[in-house]
């Protein structure tokens, strides 16, 4: 019997059931670090469906009423709140881990260019990870979810050998800000975690997600999302040889949830990627399935060379370069058969994200 077909109004038991779950997960806090991010709204949509009460970190809460609004739209908001909390900044991390059961530590920086210093991203992913952290463990919180990247598994590797939890990408290779920031970020976190004494050490479990596509919220988009964006918005000369490993927010929000909860995710690494695509692929999906709708989908390819060249003067190129080639393997075993983890099919997860991009008018 599927437990979740049931008709809960006829069976007064499972009725009671499922009452006195969604009361007990009303009761049960979780923290969200960096809530206006991209899979923290998802996951935090996801959180408050499943009934449990959030709450989220901003930066700037200015933000708040228009995050409140766009996620009204999807889930009831009522255990919805927000506190200030800055990764740069020790003021406020206490105060947001007052009373909460779980961390999820999503905020971190994910730039569109390449920075000019390395270290812009490497401290406050590093120092902002660890402050979370260690608030979280003075306030006695029972479990911490991290969210990293495949950034912190497959830089420096060859990608014909398929990747799964125990690498970590070589931080002494030219892999780039990026994955050095996440990296170097996930590794003082397990070094933290596991310096600690065990009647004070918290459960810890880190999501590796791969590039995260999926519909937007609000109208503030993911650096994942440039990709569809300058493609529908005929902002690329033409389409380079990269890969992808693809993999849905919907999909990277569960993963989330779930590892808050599942008995077999302390201490453990997740790799969350659902597929890989070319770019040319991604292209090509796009374009038969917004062609019906008046656009014209650029399919030119650009060479490598020409990257090459275009990298001397580009920050985007440059980012560009370290791409090229097909996608990294990764085993996805793991997060497979631990959490029963059976992601979307990414033709689907790309058309919804075009389709959310037009409809919030970012394209």
């Amino acid at each position: 019997m599927d437990f979740f077909k049931v008709d809960c109004g006829k069976l007064p038991y499972c009725r009671d059931v499922l009452i006195k779950e969604r009361r007990m997960r009303e009761s049960t806090l979780v923290t969200v670090t960096g809530a206006s991010g991209f899979i923290a709204l998802h996951t935090i949509c996801l959180l408050l469906q499943q009934g449990y009460t959030v709450r989220g970190t901003l930066r700037d809460l200015s933000r708040m009423e228009s995050l409140v609004k766009s996620l009204s739209h999807h889930c009831d908001v009522t255990n919805l709140s927000f506190v200030k909390a800055d990764l740069n900044d020790d003021a406020g991390w206490a105060g947001a881990m007052v009373d909460a059961d779980y961390l999820l530590h999503m905020a971190s920086p994910l730039p569109a260019e390449a920075p000019k210093d390395e270290n812009d991203l490497i401290v406050p992913a590093r120092d902002g990870a660890l402050r979370a952290i260690k608030a979280a463990v003075d306030a006695g919180v029972r479990r911490i979810v991290m969210t990293s990247s495949i950034a912190a598994v497959s830089g420096g590797h060859d990608k014909s050998e398929a990747l799964n939890e125990s690498h970590w990408s070589d931080t002494e290779k030219d892999i780039g800000a990026y994955q050095k920031s996440k990296t170097i970020a996930e590794r003082a976190s397990w070094e933290f975690i596991n310096s600690l004494a065990d009647d004070k050490k918290p459960e810890f479990s880190v999501i590796n997600p791969g590039f995260v596509l999926g519909p937007v919220i609000d109208s503030d988009t993911s650096a994942s999302h440039e990709i569809i964006r300058r493609i529908l918005a005929r902002d690329v000369p033409g389409i380079p040889n990269i890969g992808f490993s693809l993999v849905d927010v919907r999909d990277v929000a569960s993963a989330h949830v779930t590892a808050l909860t599942h008995r077999a995710a302390p201490g453990k690494r997740y790799i969350c990627v659902a597929e890989a695509m070319s770019f040319r692929d991604i292209a090509a999906c796009l374009k038969k399935h917004m062609t019906p709708k008046g656009y014209k989908v650029i399919q030119r390819p650009v060479p490598d060379w020409l990257v090459h060249f275009l990298a001397l003067f580009s920050p985007t190129f440059k980012l560009v370069v370290s791409r090229l080639g097909p996608a990294t393997k990764f085993d996805t075993s793991r997060i497979r058969g631990d959490f029963g983890w059976n992601p979307m099919q990414m033709t689907r997860s790309i058309e919804e994200t075009a389709d959310s991009l037009i409809a919030h008018k970012i394209v």
